[in-house]
């Protein structure tokens, strides 16, 4: 397969997939979520930079994002993903994201 040339920010995945950035920001915050060499960190002139994605990052996140955990988490206000069960909310297990290192 070709090599993607093109590195997409975080920002401008959540809008092209209409996900929360926060989430994605948590998902990507432990690289082993992503395929080595899709998720990479670019200068912007701040102290710590950017991450970015090319788009086999952006079907990665795609695709752990569609497991059945994961379409029911969303952080909670301490930054952590939870399961949203109704009224319930619990901490997301790993098993339960297919494996995501959390």
């Amino acid at each position: 397969m070709a090599r993607s040339r093109f590195i997409y920010t975080l920002k401008e995945v959540a809008s092209m997939i209409g996900e929360n950035l926060e989430l994605i920001e948590e998902v990507t915050a432990n690289s082993d979520n992503i395929a080595e060499g899709e998720l990479v960190y670019v200068r912007d002139g701040t102290e710590d930079g950017t991450k970015g994605l090319t788009q086999n990052g952006i079907d990665d996140l795609q695709s752990l994002l569609a497991v059945d955990g994961f379409s029911k988490a969303r952080l909670n206000d301490d930054k952590r993903l939870v399961l949203v069960d109704g009224t319930k909310r619990r901490p997301l297990q790993a098993a339960e994201c297919g494996g995501c290192v959390l």
